[in-house]
């Protein structure tokens, strides 16, 4: 009888080729344009219509990835790329998702591998204290924390949350009232929107509120739209402040938020996605100052802390309300470890059922670069944006459009929008770096996000001469030839 599978000896072979591979990409990175030059459908009409009838070897595979994925691929661990945020890995991320491929656990029990929760349970206990957050937050306590894929699925965890607690648990038996209201400021990313949509609150019940110079949340504005609908008759329950908003990194008012919710007892999320991990240096600890006041907060390894997607860190005050919201026991699932109430059944703390084991890279990564050597790193990143920060404020061409707390630089050349719309564009288009925008009262920004694994100062030093000399160039071209503005 033909036997399909691959033997452990050819995964031997095969799988030394692989790291080889990987490793030779890393040592080459910086050949090859970081953006992806490709035009829509390129690689696809590259690719046959029909999948193969017969096996194909790994060299042909292989071959095909060299000749027409890579030619497709945008390199966002190249120590070029600026773009968007960060999605950082690392050698031992990489290791620890291999092995946790090659085990193949489905931990959606503790009894379905005791280790896949215990293991998270215990480097999440290890982040709530590298981050100093506050008891309440660790699995000792009445809380806890989980490993969500990101930072959108622990909104939308939170919000539902929030929704049940608020309601005594009616939503979840009669459906989703009209009348509850939640709360983020104007630069709140995204996905809480899509949150708001999926759990049933609707688009018009969410506020958006209004922000100060920073671009943070304005609390006298959020308390009087709280006032207004409470006035209306309406119930305010959820709101969600951010460390590190997408756009140009604004930090709200966590504290004063805080005090807010209480006052109003609404449920207080903290997004601090990409941000949250600075916190980990002593010297950024104060970006998490009223943190204490959160019902749930949550950031992402995956962008910051050299740990491969996907990984985020949801961490909630009260377990038992999140267990109570999204817990379902049908038969198939029950066994004597969960009815005896003694262990953790991760499955109920997130939207979906099944689970990876995602510890086990977040350990590796811990356990190689020790507290110590993420806080280096990550220090390095915030001083290389500073300086390309200074080189902005000392320019006669460029100007800053934000605050640069931490490693994202906002700025604009002195041209106005459509030069710097083409700035943008001229320089991704040559492929020598990668970086994107966003629009900030009305300004074309562009941002430089300082993050990759292996990001030095001179490559940022390179990328700010790249932006000047092709700034020049356009201004000639400009020059030459009028109407093009």
């Amino acid at each position: 009888m033909k036997n399909y599978h691959m033997s452990p000896e050819e995964f031997r072979k095969q799988g030394k080729q692989m790291i080889d591979w990987i490793a030779d990409y890393y040592d080459t990175i910086e050949k090859y344009p970081v953006l992806s030059q490709v035009k829509p459908g390129e690689i696809k009409d590259q690719l046959p219509a029909t999948a193969p009838m017969e096996s194909e070897s790994m060299e042909q595979i292989m071959s095909d990835v060299n000749s027409i994925i890579m030619p497709g691929i945008t390199h966002w661990q190249s120590p070029d790329f600026f773009a968007y945020f960060p999605a950082n890995t690392s050698g031992p991320s990489i290791l620890g998702d291999l092995l946790s491929s090659g085990l193949g656990v489905q931990g959606m029990l503790w009894a379905t591998s005791p280790s896949c929760t215990e293991l998270e349970t215990r480097v999440l206990d290890w982040l709530a204290d590298i981050l100093q957050l506050p008891e309440k937050f660790k699995s000792t306590s009445a809380g806890g924390a989980v490993i969500q894929d990101t930072a959108s699925s622990a909104a939308l965890s939170a919000l539902l949350a929030a929704r049940e607690r608020k309601t005594n648990y009616e939503s979840n038996e009669a459906g989703c009232m009209g009348n509850l209201v939640a709360y983020v400021s104007s630069q709140t990313h995204s996905s809480v929107e899509k949150a708001v949509k999926i759990a049933g609150i609707g688009k018009n019940n969410l506020r958006l509120i209004g922000v100060d110079e920073n671009l943070a949340m304005r609390t006298d504005l959020l308390e009087a739209a709280i006032q207004n609908d409470l006035k209306a008759g309406l119930i305010p329950f959820f709101v969600c402040a951010t460390v590190g908003t997408t756009s140009t990194n604004a930090i709200d008012p966590l504290a004063e938020i805080g005090e807010i919710s209480q006052k109003y007892q609404l449920w207080m999320h903290i997004d601090a996605a990409m941000s949250g991990t600075a916190a980990i240096c002593p010297e950024y600890r104060f970006i998490l100052n009223g943190v204490e006041y959160a019902d749930s907060f949550s950031f992402n390894p995956h962008k910051w802390m050299f740990t491969n997607f996907d990984c985020n860190c949801f961490f909630v005050a009260d377990r038992s309300v999140l267990i109570k919201t999204l817990s379902i026991l049908p038969e198939y699932l029950k066994n004597q470890a969960t009815e005896s109430g003694s262990v953790f059944d991760y499955r109920d703390w997130h939207i979906q059922l099944g689970r990876r084991f995602r510890s086990l890279k977040l350990w590796f990564v811990i356990r190689h670069y020790g507290v110590n050597g993420l806080r280096y790193h990550i220090q390095e990143h915030i001083r290389i944006a500073q300086q390309f920060a200074g080189w902005i404020r000392e320019s006669a061409d460029f100007k800053l459009i934000a605050p640069a707390p931490l490693n994202l630089v906002c700025f604009a050349h002195r041209n106005g929008n459509e030069f710097n719309r083409k700035l943008l564009e001229l320089i991704n288009s040559r492929g020598k770096m990668y970086f994107t925008h966003t629009v900030i009262r009305d300004q074309f920004t562009l941002r430089m996000c300082i993050a990759q694994t292996n990001t030095t100062l001179e490559h940022v030093s390179k990328a700010w001469q790249t932006i000047q000399e092709t700034a020049k160039e356009l201004e000639n071209m400009f020059n030459n030839n009028p109407k093009s503005e």
